[in-house]
């Protein structure tokens, strides 16, 4: 078990206190049933993506393929937080032990990190159904697919293992709270006995790749896509184009619109206000809202969801 040392003594402690979202008891309660609703509500949304991609065998291919493998992340990226914070609603202490504190911490940036590769891999996808339509069904293939989840998968769970690692390596001082709903890097190096900059600086470096080598490579995927739905000829035309590619746009501009704030913002790093709120909204929020925009703006989803909930 780790060894935590205070300043005024050489008592054990073992875990941290996350403090959430102070309020009232009445509060806590409220919030307890309000995203208790929004967890159900995410699982259903989600699970019936699946479901739906499962059963309908006109969705069997690429695009409905990576978007139930999507699906799932988001099952398990909203459940990588959400039960712990309607546990700790409920709890006086408001205490996590320092296993589950630094399994929460590996489990969330890694699903987080596998949702940045995965929307690439989606917007990759676009690229080659609408620029290179001819050559589609030869490029991307099952195997191919198959390839590029598993790689996605991969390196979202190796991309932030060691510094991970070494973190939890580390002795804390002081100060047990963390100011957060989940146990977050920022806050836990501040409670670490000694500083140290490079792991300071390699989560950095790390974390700006994952945000923006993939970003950079989805603008210029729907860059290049744009160009060729303009191309075409009819409006018709343009109109399935940008439906195909419609609810990704949306689902991208979601979750990259909230991260980025995290970055731009000058004074992100001091307001811990604004962090749990941005954090909220793209690793709860919005895997709520995926499956409704990718069920309202595809008319093949549309249909298959109708026909698995029999209307």
């Amino acid at each position: 078990m780790k060894i935590f040392n205070t300043p005024n003594n050489s008592s054990t402690i073992t875990g941290f206190i996350l403090l959430g979202f102070p309020c009232p008891r009445e509060g806590q309660v409220l919030l307890f049933v309000l995203f208790s609703i929004v967890y159900l509500l995410t699982l259903m949304g989600n699970g019936s993506i699946i479901c739906a991609v499962r059963w309908d065998q006109r969705l069997h291919t690429p695009m409905y393929i990576l978007l139930a493998n999507f699906s799932f992340l988001e099952i398990w990226y909203v459940t990588s937080t959400v039960p712990n914070m309607l546990y700790n609603f409920l709890s006086d202490t408001k205490v996590i032990s320092f296993s589950a504190c630094f399994l929460q911490f590996y489990f969330f940036f890694s699903l987080g990190s596998t949702e940045c590769f995965f929307l690439a891999v989606m917007a990759f996808d676009r690229y080659l159904a609408i620029c290179w339509p001819l050559h589609y069904p030869t490029i991307m293939t099952g195997r191919l697919c198959t390839k590029l989840m598993v790689s996605c998968w991969v390196l979202g769970f190796l991309w932030f293992l060691i510094p991970i690692i070494i973190i939890s390596q580390m002795s804390f001082c002081g100060s047990r709270i963390i100011d957060h709903f989940l146990c977050d890097p920022g806050p836990l190096l501040a409670l670490a006995c000694i500083r140290a900059p490079a792991i300071e600086l390699t989560s950095s470096t790390l974390s700006s790749l994952l945000l923006f080598i993939p970003f950079l490579f989805i603008v210029g995927s729907y860059t290049l896509v744009l160009r060729a739905v303009l191309s075409v000829p009819s409006a018709a035309g343009r109109r399935k184009a940008f439906s195909t590619c419609g609810s990704h746009l949306a689902v991208v501009s979601l979750f990259y619109g909230s991260v980025m704030v995290m970055y731009v913002s000058p004074t992100s790093e001091h307001a811990a206000g604004m962090q749990k709120v941005v954090t909220l909204f793209y690793s709860v929020v919005t895997p709520l809202i995926n499956p409704v925009i990718y069920s309202l703006r595809n008319t093949d989803m549309k249909h298959a969801m109708k026909k698995l909930l029999g209307i």
